[in-house]
C-alpha cells in the first residue's frame, strides 16, 4: 500500500461543475436528467485514479449560508438566495427532494436551511448523489450551521496525513501548507486542467503565502459570495500591503498609526472600510475546529450486501458506465 492520503471533496462545487459540464440529454430509464450524478462519478473516478488516496470524503453544505455568516454581512451569498418558487414537477423526479444545495430528503432540512438558487434540472438529482456516494462507500459528513468549507477545514486541520482538498472554490487557498503536506487541487479550470496548488503556487500567482490567503481574500473581495472587499484594494495591492504589514492586522494598525509610512490614499481606503474588516475575516476564513462524527473515510472494497444495493441502484438511474469507473477506481485503491 503507497502511503496514506486523505482527498477531501467539496461535494456541491464538484456536482455543479458535472451539471455544467455533462449534457442534460443524460437521462436515468424513467427520463429524469441523471448528468449531474454520472458527471460526477465519472469526477471521482478519475481523481482517485491520478491521486490514489487512501482514504475519501464527500464534505457537505449542510447549511450553505450560515446565519452567523451573514448575521456580520448580511450581502453574504445573498443573491444566491433561491425565490419562492411555483411548484414545478421534473420528469422523473424522486418524491420529496429537497430543492437547493441542502441534504437530500433529511426531514426538517428546507425549513432549517434556506435554500440556494439551484437549476431546475439539478435539484432532483442531489438525493440520487448521496445515495450513489453511500452505495460507493463514500462517507458524507457535513457540520451544523456550517459549510462544507468548514468540515473540510477542520479535517484537513487535523488529519494525520496529507490532504488533497478537491475544490473550485480559491478560498480553501488558506488551507494549503507544505509542512503537513496539505495542498488543493483546483477544479477552477476544468477537469482537463486541473492546477495543483502548493504554497509555491500561492507565492508566485498571488504573492502570498498560505497563511495569508485569508486577509488577501478579505482585502480582495468576492463577488460571487456578496463580499465587498475594500474599494480600491484589488489583488495587487493586497498584496503589496501584506508583504508591507504582515496581516491585516499590521495593515489596519497602520493605516490607524498617523505617524506609518502608509501612502495617505491606501490609509483613507483602508479606514473607509473599517466596519467591512472588523467582521469579514470571521466569515472569510474557514472554521477548522469543528467537532466532527466518527466516521471511516479508508476506501474499502464492497461487501456483497452492498454491491446488490449498488446494482439496483445503478440499473434504477442508468449510472452505467459512470459507476463502474468509479468502483473500479475505488476497487484499485481497496
Amino acid at each position: 500500500m503507497a502511503s496514506e492520503r486523505v482527498m477531501l471533496l467539496d461535494t456541491a462545487a464538484l456536482y455543479f461543475r458535472a451539471f455544467y459540464g455533462v449534457p442534460d440529454t443524460v437521462k436515468a430509464p424513467n427520463g429524469m436528467p441523471i448528468n449531474a450524478v454520472r458527471g460526477l462519478l465519472d469526477m471521482i473516478a478519475r481523481l482517485v485514479a491520478e491521486f490514489e488516496p487512501t482514504h475519501l470524503v464527500a464534505c457537505w453544505d449542510d447549511d450553505w449560508r450560515p446565519q452567523w455568516r451573514v448575521d456580520l454581512i448580511p450581502s453574504y451569498k445573498a443573491h444566491r438566495v433561491a425565490p419562492e418558487p411555483p411548484v414545478r414537477s421534473v420528469p422523473g423526479a424522486v418524491p420529496g427532494a429537497v430543492p437547493g444545495n441542502v441534504p437530500g430528503n433529511v426531514p426538517g432540512a428546507a425549513a432549517a436551511v434556506a435554500p440556494e438558487e439551484v437549476p431546475d434540472l439539478l435539484s432532483p438529482q442531489v438525493p440520487v448523489i448521496r445515495d450513489a456516494l453511500t452505495a460507493i462507500g463514500i462517507p458524507i459528513v457535513g457540520a451544523v450551521d456550517h459549510e462544507a468549507d468548514d468540515v473540510i477545514g477542520t479535517l484537513a486541520s487535523s488529519a494525520a496525513f496529507p490532504v488533497d482538498v478537491v475544490t473550485g472554490d480559491r478560498d480553501l487557498f488558506q488551507l494549503v501548507d507544505d509542512s503537513r503536506a496539505v495542498r488543493v487541487i483546483y477544479t477552477g479550470r476544468g477537469m482537463s486542467n486541473l492546477e495543483l496548488v502548493t504554497d509555491a503556487v500561492l507565492v508566485a500567482k498571488y504573492g502570498v503565502i498560505p497563511t495569508q490567503y485569508a486577509d488577501f481574500a478579505t482585502m480582495r473581495g468576492d463577488a460571487s459570495d456578496g463580499l465587498p472587499g475594500v474599494a480600491g484594494v484589488g489583488d495587487k495591492t493586497a498584496a503589496a500591503l501584506l508583504a508591507t504589514y504582515g496581516d491585516l492586522d499590521g495593515i489596519i494598525g497602520a493605516a490607524t498609526d498617523a505617524s506609518s509610512a502608509m501612502a495617505a490614499s491606501t490609509r483613507a481606503k483602508i479606514l473607509a472600510a473599517s466596519q467591512y474588516l472588523a467582521v469579514a475575516p470571521a466569515v472569510v476564513r474557514v472554521v477548522r475546529d469543528l467537532v466532527m462524527p466518527d466516521f471511516d473515510a479508508r476506501i474499502r472494497s464492497i461487501p456483497p450486501a452492498r454491491a446488490e444495493r449498488l446494482t439496483r441502484l445503478t440499473e434504477q438511474w442508468g449510472l452505467g458506465e459512470s459507476m463502474r469507473r468509479a468502483v473500479t477506481a475505488l476497487a484499485a485503491r481497496a
